[in-house]
């Protein structure tokens, strides 16, 4: 049986659908009886489609806001 730390560290295995037949019949063993890692899962996956929903990011606003924020955080500190 899996234990809960070792379900966290393949859940981006799990989420991705990469788990070999055995290893996913490990995780669903573990997920029938332990409700928070039950949750666990449920909040990746929510979290998942809720990212795959967000518009692509122009790289160039991303630039611009670090370098605004390392400019604020030099500037009060």
């Amino acid at each position: 049986m899996l234990t809960c730390k070792e379900l966290v560290g393949r859940s981006s295995d799990l989420l991705d659908g990469e788990l070999k037949f055995k290893q996913r019949l490990a995780v669903a063993a573990h997920l029938a009886v332990c409700l928070r890692c039950r949750r666990f899962i449920r909040q990746l996956r929510l979290s998942q489609r809720v990212i795959r929903q967000l518009p692509e990011a122009d790289v160039a606003e991303l630039d611009a806001l670090l370098k605004a924020m390392q400019a604020f955080r030099r500037d009060h500190h």
